[in-house]
């Protein structure tokens, strides 16, 4: 593709209709990405079967687009970007569903906490198939743990020790690698002290019961769960960054739609090894995916003919530039243009005001 056309694409690039956008950003700050970005979370849902564990966690697209959602993050590599919830498969690192964060939200109940209504969002098509929701402490809740188990899924997450619903003993430091796990109905509550000043809080709904490792940290097997089944999101952003069409913009659309193509190439991939059952690379897989998506262009694009260079004529000698002879104070200046009608080499300073020619000539 020449440069000038890549400009003129990234210069008119638009995702929605400018004649109806005022209304629609009235009841939608995602209004001009709302349509692509759905219907490719429609398409994932739609062609992907998910394994046992789903991984709910949040991602940092880095951008600094003028956009009235962008969000600082001081823990993030990245400290300013447009904030997505994401669900991710754990096995296969499949994007299953996400939506981008847009400040409060006026439609979630009072009573329900935000990290509730996210999780309770991503997981809803795949709710009552016995599956297990992976979250960290921000997402991790008693309430959320019950509604979760009334769909037939069990939750697996740390929680944040200010949470009311805890008693006030899990605060208590107590003996290294040590473990005590707490009831409450069908809710199970580990406090392993993992490090002498900090003590590790697992709420979990799949473990009726807690079996604790032999080896010198004696880890429980909730712990060891977490740890394996936590990393969903993170490898996948992990993934997208790798291998990124990001590009410089000032315009939030086109960096969505840059993370949306990073999805859409993970997602593919995963789709291509599931149903051909070949092992392929994917950096090699995006190579191959970019060459065929620009087939049809080739094919329709006019063909230029080519004219070879006669490689048995001898190339033409190069003149050497000369000093100037018109003047004697501008002996320094070097030229290849020579007066037409002395044919004496003059410098631009020496040029009378018609082209090539000295100033004595043209008396």
């Amino acid at each position: 593709m020449p440069k000038n056309r890549f400009k003129d694409i990234m210069r008119y690039l638009r995702f929605d209709k400018k004649e109806d956008r005022f209304s629609r950003l009235s009841t939608d700050k995602f209004a001009l990405m709302s349509h692509v970005w759905s219907s490719f979370i429609k398409n994932c849902i739609a062609c992907y079967k998910p394994g046992a564990c789903i991984t709910v966690d949040e991602q940092l697209f880095p951008t600094k687009s003028r956009c009235h959602f962008t969000q600082y993050m001081a823990n993030k590599p990245d400290k300013f970007g447009i904030k997505f919830w994401l669900a991710a498969d754990v096995e296969s690192k499949y994007l299953l569903n996400g939506f981008p964060y847009l400040g409060k939200d006026d439609s979630t109940p009072a009573q329900q906490r935000l990290g509730e209504n996210v999780v309770m969002k991503l997981v809803e098509p795949y709710l009552g198939k016995g599956r297990n929701i992976t979250t960290d402490s921000f997402f991790t809740s008693l309430s959320l743990a019950k509604n979760l188990l009334q769909k037939n899924t069990s939750l697996v997450g740390t929680v944040n020790k200010a949470r009311q619903e805890l008693p006030p003993s899990v605060q208590q430091k107590r003996e290294l690698f040590s473990t005590k796990v707490l009831k409450h109905g069908r809710a199970t509550l580990t406090v392993y002290q993992g490090k002498p000043r900090k003590n590790i809080l697992l709420l979990s709904t799949m473990h009726p019961t807690v079996s604790i490792e032999s080896d010198i940290k004696k880890k429980p097997e909730t712990v060891a769960f977490y740890n394996a089944t936590k990393v969903g999101v993170d490898v996948l952003d992990r993934m997208a960054r790798m291998y990124s069409v990001k590009a410089a913009t000032r315009r939030w659309p086109v960096a969505v739609f840059c993370n949306l193509l990073d999805m859409a190439a993970i997602n593919a991939h995963v789709l291509f090894k599931e149903c051909t059952s070949s092992v392929i690379p994917r950096r090699a897989f995006i190579l191959q995916l970019a060459k065929e998506l620009r087939e049809e262009h080739l094919r329709t694009k006019p063909t230029l003919t080519l004219v070879k260079p006669d490689l048995t004529q001898e190339p033409a000698a190069i003149e050497k530039r000369r000093q100037c002879q018109i003047n004697s104070h501008c002996k320094q200046n070097k030229t290849w243009i020579s007066c037409k009608g002395c044919k004496r080499f003059l410098c631009g300073k020496c040029t009378a005001k018609v082209d090539s020619f000295c100033a004595e000539c043209t008396q």
